[in-house]
């Protein structure tokens, strides 16, 4: 069904699934009672709304899986992917913060947006390296709640990206080499200029932001159970540095127990950094220069925050190849099996195209646990968010693509 060079994986031999979720103190990194303050925030914001849950019927008949659900996270907040739900809320988490410290008053989303504190947070600056779409939602954030914002983004990502965040009025700056290595120069100035890293990562040392980005993007979990008759058998989720994974797992092990989904983290070959992890059973590299089309996920150290959860939380992992995520972008555009057309960007689509893979893998498959009444679900975490680049490799502009409302 996809096309591609060859599928990796492996499972996890220290998986805890039957272990609480708060031993070791991972309740102090993500709960839900802290989520259900991101959720009362985020939930407020102007333009919220649930992204949809699409059910892909035909396409799991040829998979020869029972349903999969594809949240749809292309429209969050008009940027475009899941990213909106958790560099904004650090914002305004960092804006909070500081403002408690100042004037000793709790403030919430709305009093930041109404530019009462526009005294305060004009004196803030925060910062963060990108490969396009964390950037993005900082810098919506930082326009939202009233404060500067410099991002920093390697240079091999595309001018659209770049253009997309300057059109939120924040300052982009170019490093040379990778992500990880952007990550690091934005720590450095940051220290240097009293500037407030809001990281989703916490590999330049960082606790609280890599928390609240995490935090938020609980949200999608919470939303998808509520849109779904029953809890899932697989989840099939993108790693980069491991936020969005780690913020997934966490919340279905916190509310299901022992019972939870089986989480499979997706990530490209050339930056398998989460597999390697697991592989190892400690936090490993990914080397090279990352390079893949996935942009998004082209991230060669896991954030050791998110690899508390992860380590013991994740039960396989996945990488594939470029040429298996363009094939599953082309699958989705044109609705070749059937389902309606969605639009997806390269990053997006990527846990949908592993689980394609695996299907098509009878070992795979069998080591998975995936068959006729698996309902998996995966986060589309992208639309097109370089609609040049979406272009080049659909053949077709977003626009002539209608996606139709769930069903």
């Amino acid at each position: 069904m996809l096309k591609s060079t060859g599928l990796r994986w492996v499972l996890n031999p220290r998986v805890a699934r039957t272990r609480p979720y708060d031993e070791e103190g991972r309740d102090e990194i993500l709960s839900l009672p802290a989520f259900a303050e991101a959720k009362h925030e985020i939930t407020s914001w102007p333009g919220y709304s649930a992204t949809p849950l699409r059910r892909l019927s035909r396409l799991a008949a040829h998979a020869g899986l029972g349903d999969i659900l594809y949240k749809d996270e292309a429209e969050r907040f008009g940027i475009g992917s899941f990213k909106a739900l958790g560099g904004a809320y650090a914002v305004f988490k960092v804006l909070q913060r500081h403002i408690l410290a100042t004037k000793l008053v709790t403030v919430s989303s709305r009093d930041l947006a109404s530019g009462h504190y526009a005294d305060l947070t004009t004196s803030v600056t925060v910062t963060c390296a990108t490969d396009g779409n964390h950037g993005r939602s900082v810098a919506w954030g930082a326009r939202i709640f009233g404060c500067a914002c410099v991002i920093y983004m390697p240079d091999v990502v595309s001018a659209g990206r770049a253009r997309a965040i300057e059109a939120y009025g924040a300052q982009v700056r170019r490093v040379g080499g990778t992500f990880d290595d952007a990550v690091r120069t934005a720590a450095t100035d940051a220290a240097a200029q009293g500037w407030q890293v809001v990281s989703d990562t916490s590999a330049d040392g960082s606790f609280e932001a890599p928390r609240d980005v995490m935090q938020g993007y609980c949200l999608i979990a919470d939303e998808a159970l509520s849109q779904s008759a029953g809890v899932p058998s697989h989840v099939f989720v993108q790693g980069g540095v491991g936020g969005l994974a780690a913020a997934i797992c966490a919340y279905l092990w916190e509310r299901c127990g022992g019972e939870r989904p089986r989480l499979i983290v997706v990530e490209p070959h050339a930056a398998d950094c989460i597999l390697r992890s697991v592989r190892a059973g400690r936090p490993i590299r990914a080397e090279g220069a990352l390079d893949t089309i996935m942009g998004g996920l082209a991230c060669g150290e896991v954030s050791p925050l998110a690899w508390q959860i992860l380590g013991p939380g994740v039960d396989a992992c996945v990488s594939i190849d470029d040429a298996g995520a363009a094939d599953c972008m082309r699958l989705l555009a044109d609705g070749r099996c059937g389902d309606n057309p969605v639009v997806a960007g390269e990053s997006g689509v990527a846990g949908l195209a592993a689980l394609l893979l695996a299907c098509a893998d009878t070992q795979a498959g069998a080591d998975l646990g995936l068959g006729g009444a698996s309902r998996v679900l995966v986060i589309g975490t992208e639309g097109a968010t370089d609609p040049d680049t979406w272009r080049a490799i659909v053949g077709r502009r977003p626009a002539e693509v209608i996606a139709q409302p769930g069903r």
